[in-house]
């Protein structure tokens, strides 16, 4: 709701570390109006980035190839981080980042879909016009044909529950999203990842004999 507001900059940080961070340069910015938006409940761990790229983007984890490039907003990049790994168990490359600030989408987040087969972004809210919806129309501008899935939040009215039994009946789980994003990867899934440079998909047995 809050990306209909013009210039308007989301932040969303993954834990209290990022938090304290992303307030200070909130308060810093003087020409757009900021928000910095984060969930209620226990405080996650603090999660450190193996890279802060030039517009500020973290990579927290990269995997021995470029298949699926894991886009975690806020706390959900603890859930993509599991993800990742239950991923990469299956012999499949996963990137994954968190771009702390959410909006506007930044320049490295769309240089790395680029060069990844699949887009896979987490966020705890709506799916309708979340964060995910932007990331894909932002790449679509800049030309970029990677498939993304957008996973968050249905557009509907939400039974009184934990914060963990929501996520869980939404299907936000590392390993509803590990199954879906093998059968992606494997081209019997919609959104399919971009074909390999090899120009095909590997099918399942094919898949199945190249698993280390």
């Amino acid at each position: 709701m809050l990306q209909l507001v013009p210039g308007i900059r989301i932040a969303a940080p993954r834990d209290a570390a990022r938090l304290r961070e992303e307030f200070r340069e909130a308060v810093a910015i003087e020409d757009a109006p900021t928000v910095v938006r984060y969930p209620k409940g226990k405080v996650p761990a603090d999660v450190e980035a193996v890279e802060r790229l030039s517009d500020g983007v973290d990579v927290l984890s990269r995997g021995a190839g470029e298949d699926v490039l894991l886009v975690g907003i806020g706390p959900m990049v603890h859930l993509a981080l599991e993800v990742a790994e239950r991923l990469r168990a299956q012999g499949i490359g996963a990137t994954v980042i968190d771009p702390r600030w959410a909006i506007p989408v930044q320049p490295s987040i769309v240089e790395l879909a680029r060069e990844h087969r699949l887009v896979i972004t987490i966020e705890d809210g709506i799916r309708v016009g979340g964060v995910g919806t932007r990331v894909r129309q932002v790449l679509r501008e800049a030309g970029v044909d990677t498939a993304v899935d957008e996973l968050g939040i249905p557009d509907e009215f939400i039974d009184h529950a934990t914060r963990e039994q929501i996520l869980e009946d939404a299907g936000l789980t590392a390993s509803k999203i590990a199954h879906d994003v093998v059968a992606q990867v494997l081209g019997t899934r919609i959104p399919v990842a971009r074909q390999t440079p090899t120009g095909s998909i590997p099918t399942l047995d094919e898949w199945e004999k190249s698993r280390p």
